[in-house]
């Protein structure tokens, strides 16, 4: 009994997901056939305006305008086959002429049959462009060979013959006088299917082979920038080391200035350096799947790729680790900096607390001086005051000796006085304490 789907959550994203794995599918390319990839790097307008010249073009030759855009886009054109994908950063465009020819190879391309003027109008940066020749081999290497020769502007050539010896691939990974790069298949026993996913591959290679060199240039130009921070962050932390004496206000200036231009090269290229990475797998992979085997005295497309093309990669990442470890050392400087200036704070605060205490001291001892003479201040104006008590008593007729009376209330209000300010004293202290 089968299960009914109608009354389920459905992800919304279930169909674009089965549809991914088949949104680019292989061609299948006859033999003999022309093809001409290009891979054109663009922006997002770019790609707007690409997309109305591609229905500029099935205008011209007078087929139905697609209304819609897709990320891989396929259309025949009678013997003329045009395929549009979509990347992330480029868009590629594949145009293979199958009808027949007695020309020789690369006089005419897949290009050939195009309108006159559509290519050159076409929106974006071209980044690779070359021909591949597909044809049926003669089964004789050596007459193959002088054939491929002929054809190559006498640049050296790099081949392998994949899949087992199925077809040879011909191609120098150079520019030629017409301004592509040039490969040429010899079929000897391959489907249409695998000569199509064959060529696939080969494109693939030599388009990721370009785009993960873009970084190569990024990386040359920031390197004498990182010489110079490096060896400004070295004299840095050997003058923390030896703990001599710097301005470390200064300091903090030139390592806030080298971590702003690090962080500058990092915005710049990391998205760069990530791609490359990421292309230079792919080209790993492709090589992979198209199972090589050498032609006799010649650089099989690994071997070159391993040669010449890994060492620049190694390049790009090694100066991205740079960047991220100049990043790092920049930051715990700045936190060794940080601490030997906290350290210089706090111990300036001790100071100014060493102080402030001796400063309290000699303020307490002046408190218990002007204490001292307050009491006698106060006695003298509170003695003042007893004497004309007396005097007023005196004189309404009461008789007592004022002399020995004010003489002997001298010392009890001195001895008041006193008692009462260290009481006001003790209680001020208490509140102090209590807070």
């Amino acid at each position: 009994m089968s299960t009914r789907l109608e009354h389920l959550d459905i992800h919304p994203l279930r169909d674009e997901l089965y549809n991914e794995l088949h949104s680019r599918p292989f061609q299948v390319l006859p033999t003999p056939a022309r093809v001409t990839q290009m891979a054109i790097l663009t922006t997002p307008d770019q790609r707007r305006e690409q997309f109305r010249h591609l229905q500029e073009l099935h205008r011209l030759l007078g087929y139905p305008v697609p209304e819609e855009e897709v990320g891989c886009f396929e259309q025949t054109f009678g013997t003329l086959k045009v395929r549009r994908e979509m990347h992330m950063e480029f868009a590629s465009y594949t145009f293979t002429s199958l009808a027949e020819s007695s020309a020789d190879p690369f006089t005419e391309t897949g290009i050939t049959p195009l309108p006159e003027g559509w290519l050159e109008q076409m929106a974006g940066t071209v980044i690779a462009a070359f021909h591949v020749d597909i044809r049926p081999s003669s089964h004789d290497a050596a007459s193959d060979l002088a054939f491929v020769r002929q054809h190559f502007e006498g640049l050296r050539l790099v081949g392998s013959s994949p899949q087992e010896g199925a077809a040879r691939i011909w191609g120098t990974f150079k520019l030629h006088s017409d301004g592509f790069g040039r490969f040429m298949v010899q079929n000897h026993h391959m489907s249409n299917s695998q000569l199509g996913r064959l060529t696939q591959r080969l494109m693939e290679i030599e388009t990721y082979r370009l785009m993960s060199l873009l970084a190569l240039p990024v990386a040359r130009d920031i390197t004498p920038s990182l010489n110079d921070m490096d060896q400004k962050l070295a004299i840095i932390t050997q003058a923390l080391a030896d703990n001599q004496d710097v301005d470390e206000q200064r300091l903090l200036g030139e390592l806030s200035n080298i971590a702003a231009r690090i962080e500058a090269f990092r915005a710049h290229s990391t998205f760069r350096f990530s791609a490359t990475r990421a292309y230079h797998r792919l080209v790993l992979t492709r090589l992979e799947e198209l199972r090589e085997d050498e032609l006799s005295g010649h650089l099989t497309m690994t071997e070159f790729m391993t040669r010449r093309l890994t060492p620049a990669v190694k390049t790009c990442e090694a100066v991205s680790e740079r960047v991220e470890d100049l990043s790092r050392r920049v930051d715990r400087a700045s936190d060794m900096m940080r601490t030997r200036v906290e350290l210089a704070i706090q111990s300036q605060n001790q100071q100014l607390l060493s102080s402030m205490d001796r400063r309290s001291r000699i303020q307490l001892m002046m408190q218990h001086t002007v204490e001292g003479f307050s009491v006698v201040a106060i006695s003298y104006y509170l003695i003042g005051l007893l004497k004309l008590g007396l005097d007023a008593l005196y004189d309404s007729g009461v008789v007592f000796n004022k002399t020995l009376v004010l003489g002997i209330a001298i010392p009890v209000v001195m001895a008041l006085v006193f008692l009462g300010i260290r009481i006001v004293h003790h209680h001020f202290i208490k509140m102090a304490r209590r807070q």
